[in-house]
């Protein structure tokens, strides 16, 4: 048997191919998790979030004489 790609599903209790393909019993499988594709504002939050903590640690010591305006 030749080796092919088969696109499938998880449907909560079993693997479900997306198209018929002729299987035999015990045909060996490799089983991939393709990860759930994040949308283009959540991938910029991360990206953004993450350079903001690479920016500020909890280490950083600000004095207060460095505020030039206060919050209220």
């Amino acid at each position: 048997m030749k080796i092919v790609s088969l696109s499938a599903h998880f449907d909560g209790q079993s693997i479900q191919l997306d198209e018929p393909y002729p299987l035999e019993p015990n045909t060996q499988l490799i089983v991939t998790l393709v990860p759930k594709p994040i949308s283009e504002q959540e991938a910029w939050f991360s990206l953004s979030s993450h350079h903001l903590n690479h920016a500020y640690s909890e280490e950083d010591d600000y004095p207060l004489d460095a505020i030039k305006i206060a919050n209220r």
